[in-house]
Order: structure tokens, then C-alpha cells, then sequence
């Protein structure tokens, strides 16, 4: 640890306590954590290699498939490991440059993924509503850009979160409550005033996820309008087939932020440690979701991950 001139000390690591009320349960709840870790890099591992080897696959829609499996995979190496270091080895300790590479990650990539699912829904409702004009609107090259935009407009607009959190003064307590380098648990054991990170995250966060729910509402709002519409046999039946497995995706992915974001704001009746099982969830099981429901409902897939299995055999 540093020293400031009046001989306070300046923090240069911090200590990761997870569950603090319950710290007896880490060594069982290890276990279906590490299951589920394991499940979700095995399944998005297998979505790729398939993708990347099967050429039928080597379109648009699938390509976006394997840039969310991309950031499920970064997003659960992130989190992951150091919560099981932790429940078996003790490993509580976390440098500061690597908590806030943490944050960071945890940050940009979350909402990259919520900027994925608007792409795969515009995907979906191009795909339905206006069939003949896909193969022009939907192409390699939209999928280029559109990968482009995301990375961009989440690392520059969330970047500023942990760089306002590590321009902080620490010079008190180290210990973190959370298995995570969550940016409110670490900012509120900095000495000084960190209101305006807390402000920034907070309109900079709703605004990026506010936006893509929306867009995402209305992209399948034209949707079924467009199916219900449909006269001939099977056909809506078909074309709901096809978004089906998208909407599940979504719409799981944003129940579990919203009981993420509700139970912290309603903090102080909600016990500590279920915010702290909550947000180790959010960042593992939709990565061991996502590769899974896809594999189940899409014909494409599943046909593709057969024929790799038996050319292996």
C-alpha cells in the first residue's frame, strides 16, 4: 500500500468477501456455479467451431449468433473464475488494475449485448415483415457494420465508469462486499465524493438499455402484427418458429436484469447476499443459456452440429 503525505494509506489491492453473512455456503454453492460455468463455455465453444466449420451456416443471423456467444464467453472468463478462486482457494485478493479491467468488461460488454439483441431482432422483423427485400438489407457487410457500432458505442460511451471509479482516492477500507468489482461496491470505499460516477452509470446505463429494449419492443411488436396478418396455412405459425428462440433469449435476459436492478435499489430491505447470488447469476446463466435454447430451435443449427458429429465419428 501507498502513503499519502499526511501518512493515510492508499489502497492497492482489494479483498473480495462474497456472501459475508453466509461465507459456510461457498463450497456447495460452488458447485452448480461451476456446473453451469462449465455448461456455458462447452455450449458457446460447440456454437462456434459449428458455425465456423459448417459453410451453410456462414450467414448474417449466424454471424450474430457468434459475436453474443463471443461476448458470453468474455463475460463469464471475467466473472467466473475469480468467484470460484475464491470459494475454493480463498483467493479473496484482486489488484486494482484487475478490478477495474473488471468493471470495465462487466460494463461495456453487458450492454453490447443488449445492442446484439437488437440486431438479431431488426434481423428477425427484415426476415418476416419484408421477406424479398432480406437478402439486400441483411448482409455481411451490414453485419460488419453493425458488429463495428457496437463495440464502439459501448467502449466509448462506458469507458468513463471505471476511469471516473479509479481516479478515486482509497485510502481507507479495501474489503469489498461482492464477488464482483461491481462499480457502486467499490466506489463507496473511496475517501472521496463519488456522486458523479454514481450519476454517470445510472443515465449512461438506462439510456444504452433503455434504448435497446425499446427498439427490441417495437422490432417485435411489428412482428406479430405482421404474422397475425398472414392468411395462409401455417405460415404464422412458421414465421414465429423462426424469432421464437430470440424472444425467449430477450425476454430472459431482461427479467434477470430487471430483478438485478430492482433488488439493488430496494437494497436496504433485500439481504446482501441475494444481490450478491443475483449478479454472479446475471453474468452465467444467460451465457449457458444462450448457445442451448438456440441449438433446441434452430433446425440450422441443430443440422449442422449432426453433420460435424458424424464427419468426427
Amino acid at each position: 500500500m501507498k502513503l499519502l503525505s499526511n501518512n493515510t494509506a492508499l489502497v492497492s489491492e482489494f479483498l473480495l468477501i462474497c456472501f459475508p453473512n453466509y461465507q459456510s455456503w461457498q463450497h456447495w454453492l460452488s458447485l452448480p456455479l461451476s456446473l453451469l460455468f462449465f455448461v456455458a463455455m462447452g455450449a458457446n465453444a460447440i456454437l462456434l467451431i459449428t458455425i465456423s466449420l459448417e459453410a451453410s451456416l456462414h450467414e448474417p443471423l449466424y454471424y450474430l449468433l457468434s459475436l453474443l456467444s463471443l461476448l458470453d464467453i468474455v463475460l463469464c472468463l471475467t466473472v467466473i473464475p475469480k468467484v470460484l478462486a475464491i470459494f475454493w482457494f480463498d483467493l479473496r485478493s484482486i489488484s486494482f488494475s484487475a478490478c477495474f479491467l473488471q468493471m470495465f468488461i462487466m460494463n461495456s460488454f453487458l450492454t453490447m449485448e443488449s445492442c446484439t439483441f437488437v440486431v438479431m431482432a431488426f434481423d428477425r422483423y427484415v426476415a418476416i415483415c419484408h421477406p424479398l427485400r432480406y437478402p439486400s438489407i441483411i448482409t455481411n457487410q451490414f453485419v460488419a457494420k453493425a458488429s463495428v457500432f457496437i463495440v464502439a458505442r459501448n467502449l466509448l460511451l462506458l469507458s468513463p465508469v471505471p476511469i471516473l471509479s479509479a481516479r478515486l482516492h482509497y485510502c481507507g477500507k479495501n474489503v469489498i462486499e461482492n464477488c464482483i468489482c461491481s462499480n457502486l461496491s467499490v466506489s463507496r470505499l473511496s475517501c472521496d465524493n463519488f456522486t458523479l460516477n454514481r450519476i454517470y452509470q445510472f443515465v449512461t446505463g438506462w439510456t444504452l438499455l433503455g434504448s435497446d429494449f425499446i427498439l427490441i419492443f417495437l422490432s417485435y411488436t411489428f412482428i406479430l402484427r405482421a404474422v397475425f396478418r398472414f392468411k395462409a396455412e401455417g405460415a404464422a405459425v412458421k414465421a414465429l418458429s423462426t424469432c421464437g428462440s430470440h424472444f425467449i433469449l430477450i425476454l430472459f435476459f431482461s427479467t434477470i436484469l430487471l430483478v438485478v436492478v430492482l433488488t439493488n435499489v430496494a437494497r436496504k430491505s433485500v439481504p446482501m447476499d441475494i444481490l450478491i447470488l443475483l449478479n454472479v447469476l446475471h453474468h452465467l446463466i444467460p451465457p449457458a443459456l444462450n448457445p442451448i435454447v438456440y441449438g433446441f430451435h434452430t433446425k440450422e443449427l441443430k443440422q449442422g452440429f449432426q453433420k460435424l458429429l458424424k464427419g468426427r465419428l
